[in-house]
């Protein structure tokens, strides 16, 4: 009975051994798994991510160069009509309507989120970034909608009123060969304190607008750098 007893003892001790082998295979096959679908992901992060920057970038490159023809437009505002009348107003206004949104890829991001997979970056800081990142891209968006109803609610239906949109838009892909048949007197929209005030408003919308792309471009960087660091 002794020999049985140890012959048995010896069975069940390998069949134990034999199940934890086991376990640890399957548990290094899910880790290697979980490990090369983190690598994909971060790889498809870190490519969203860098062409989104490139997008950025010329989204405030864009908008800088508005803000600095805008403050021209200010600085022209109350000067004599000699003046006025040296500068091309009509393609300085076009100038002033180029503003650029920001539209940023998220597919691969989209995709994480909704499959429940962002529980496989083993990096704490860059999901926070992820999180962040959301949070950023809703203030631009909502900062962006103040400054489009701006645009297309009070600047562009007061210039139609004292302004030719047409002679605007000899620069625009309309490309009118001939100015406006009808008289206007184009010096008077930079003697209204209207206006001023319009494009004040504008401007200061327009500001907040690049600030907080350039808060969306710090976190770009960011992210691009963890997707790039992370294991």
């Amino acid at each position: 009975m002794g020999k049985y007893f140890r012959y048995a003892i010896g069975e069940i001790l390998l069949v134990v051994i034999g199940i934890l082998i086991a376990l640890q295979i399957n548990n290094w096959n899910q880790r290697r798994i979980a490990l090369e679908e983190e690598t994909q992901i971060l790889a498809n992060l870190k490519s969203e991510f860098e062409q989104n920057k490139k997008e950025l970038g010329n989204a405030i490159a864009m908008n800088e160069n508005l803000m600095k023809t805008g403050r021209y437009i200010m600085s022209l505002i109350g000067e004599d009509e000699e003046v006025i009348r040296s500068i091309n107003t009509d393609s300085l206004l076009f100038q002033s309507f180029e503003y650029a949104q920001f539209n940023p890829s998220e597919n691969a991001l989209s995709d994480l989120l909704q499959s429940g997979r962002l529980n496989l970056i083993s990096n704490d800081y860059l999901k926070s970034l992820l999180y962040q990142w959301s949070r950023t891209k809703k203030g631009a968006e909502d900062q962006f909608s103040g400054l489009d109803d701006k645009i297309e609610e009070d600047l562009v239906p007061y210039i139609t009123l004292h302004y030719s949109l047409r002679d605007v838009d000899r620069y625009s892909r309309l490309a009118w060969k001939e100015k406006s048949k009808l008289t206007n007197d184009k010096t008077k929209l930079f003697r209204d304190m209207v206006y001023e005030n319009l494009l004040d408003d504008f401007l200061y919308r327009l500001s907040g607008y690049i600030q907080q792309l350039r808060q969306m471009d710090i976190v770009y960087t960011a992210i691009i750098k963890e997707t790039g660091e992370s294991k």
